[in-house]
């Protein structure tokens, strides 16, 4: 008989929790990257305009700590544990805490919707390398499969943009356009992986549900050199382009997200609403899928998967 699992391990980014936290965290996140000095400095900015921090740590323990409840009223005893990849706790850290209670086996889930070599073997590789520093100890890790299509998943997108519309006041439902976004990664990495199919996936299964057939795909939060071709549209530009289409109002769905850290707080309610505002477009941003009860339950249902083709 197969060793059962007896823990979930969540692999997020990772976010700086106070001010003198935010460029140690930039230099984790950007080690060994060629990013411009301006573009470094403007991304702390951004941090400093919103409080000296990230919310990104406390919304995952939020995600986790519903998770928890979810599982535990399904009778489920797996513990919960969070590993950062750019930030404590950090993947290693966590592993190490693990193996101290007991910890040997434990299902994998990333905390990123789509997949790109960025958002899925990098996570893959920190944890590989923290099994490699704790040896014959180290716990099993076995990965969900992929999500960004599961009903719940969409269904819980799909009710953000709901709440957003009806605390909006929008009169305007019928004519406003769906603009879903993504983090731009660069194109040559956008190629060898299904990141762009994935986000088109995720995105017609949410504007099916609304009912809505007016929608597109654009692009946000690029960095890097700026000579090396990134993903585009940008969002800044998909918006000025629908206000020279007559467009009065349109509804971002930052579907590539899954909770409003900085690069949703700055990148969209920020810049891209100020942009909106300069081309005359009513601006209305949806919510991340957070702690939504149906995500959460998404997550329970895939882990449980998980369970099940393990124990065969």
């Amino acid at each position: 008989m197969k060793e059962p699992f007896d823990s979930v391990l969540l692999i997020g980014f990772g976010g700086p929790t106070k001010s003198d936290e935010i460029r140690p965290f930039l230099n984790n996140v950007l080690s060994g990257r060629p990013v411009p000095p301006e573009r470094y400095e403007e991304v702390v900015h951004h941090y400093e305009l919103l409080g000296g921090f990230s919310l990104y740590n406390e919304l995952t323990f939020r995600q986790a700590e519903a998770l928890r409840q979810c599982l535990y009223r399904t009778d489920s005893s797996l513990a919960v544990y969070i590993g950062m990849r750019n930030w404590s706790p950090y993947i290693k850290d966590t592993m190490e805490q693990m193996v101290r209670e007991g910890g040997r086996k434990t299902v994998g889930f990333i905390l990123a919707p789509h997949r790109t070599e960025a958002s899925w073997e990098r996570y893959q590789s920190y944890v590989s390398e923290a099994q490699k520093h704790l040896g014959p100890h180290a716990p099993q890790v076995s990965y969900v499969e992929p999500w960004y299509d599961h009903p719940l998943f969409l269904e819980a997108a799909a009710a953000r943009v709901k709440e957003a519309l009806a605390d909006s006041g929008s009169k305007n439902t019928d004519q406003s356009v769906l603009l879903f976004t993504a983090h731009s990664v660069p194109l040559a990495m956008a190629n060898h992986s299904s990141y762009v199919e994935e986000i088109k996936t995720s995105a017609a299964g949410v504007a099916a549900l609304l009912g809505r057939s007016n929608w597109s795909i654009a692009y946000q939060s690029r960095s890097g050199n700026p000579n090396v071709p990134w993903l585009e549209p940008d969002v800044n530009e998909v918006i000025r382009d629908l206000a020279r289409q007559g467009v009065h109002e349109v509804v971002v769905v930052p579907i590539g997200f899954l909770c409003d850290h900085v690069e949703v707080l700055y990148d969209l309610d920020v810049e891209a609403r100020q942009t909106a505002e300069e081309a005359g477009v009513h601006f209305i941003r949806a919510g991340t899928v957070g702690d939504h009860p149906k995500f959460i339950e998404m997550m329970a249902q895939v882990i449980r998967q998980k369970e099940e083709e393990e124990a065969v």
